[in-house]
């Protein structure tokens, strides 16, 4: 049988993903305001990279969920995940000054990179690729993952209204990167919990979640292409949202 403790497992690794996330921003720009200050140009420079790091996780994820087998996600995602902690904790190295004269963007950028882009590429990854594994778990729910998006928007708002409030106040920064460590570690447990999850049920859908019929489960999530109507759609809802 296919548990029906799924969903929440799912559900944790995605607060927990989200809320790691968004609390690192948070503590690379804390450790990085000594040295640059905060001038339009650093807060440009690292919501620019952030966004562009985030853009680049999504991308990866969609490539690997379309064009990659269940088996090699699972292998590659974990590698990621596992390769990220090369840089764990998260500091600014000791020899590292901002140049006297010119722009301090390109050497921002390089420092973000090193620093924290490894875990943030990781993370970003997250809430595409984990919906698109549930998806093929064989769950009832499976055929709509999207609410999983709940726990993840649940995660990302208590870290944003967290850190300021409680996080920041009550905890040194080396207090603050230590915890973030451990549950970075929290995060790739849940997640090859999540990868063993989705091995143990690709016997309900045999074809990566295909409907080839029904297995232990009863259903298979069936995962019919999007017209172009529903694209549309999707599109222009949040353009009238924000209007």
């Amino acid at each position: 049988m296919v548990s029906a403790s799924l969903p929440a497992l799912f559900s944790l690794t995605l607060f927990v993903s989200a809320g790691l996330l968004f609390l690192v921003e948070l503590m690379i720009a804390k450790m990085i305001l000594p040295l640059l200050g905060g001038t339009p140009a650093v807060w440009n420079t690292c919501m620019m990279f952030f966004q562009a790091v985030l853009l680049a996780g999504y991308g990866y994820a969609h490539i690997s969920g379309t064009r990659a087998g269940i088996a090699r996600q699972i292998t590659v995602h974990l590698a990621i995940l596992a390769a990220a902690c090369i840089v764990l904790p998260i500091a600014i190295p000791r020899q590292w000054a901002p140049s006297p004269e010119g722009s301090p963007i390109g050497e921002l950028l390089v420092l973000l990179l090193i620093s924290v882009g490894p875990p943030f590429f990781a993370l970003s990854a997250t809430a595409p690729l984990i919906q698109r594994w549930f998806a093929r778990t064989g769950h009832r729910s499976a055929g709509d993952p999207y609410f999983l998006y709940s726990a993840s928007n649940l995660g990302s708002m208590l870290a944003l209204i967290g850190y300021p409030l409680w996080v920041e106040p009550q905890f040194r920064l080396v207090e603050q990167n230590l915890a973030w460590t451990v549950g970075y570690f929290v995060f790739l447990l849940l997640t090859l919990l999540c990868a063993g999850a989705l091995w143990r049920c690709r016997a309900a859908c045999p074809s990566e979640g295909r409907p080839d019929g029904e297995g232990e489960a009863g259903v298979c999530a069936a995962i019919s292409p999007l017209t172009r109507r529903e694209r549309g759609r999707w599109i222009c809802s949040p353009s009238f949202r924000r209007a």
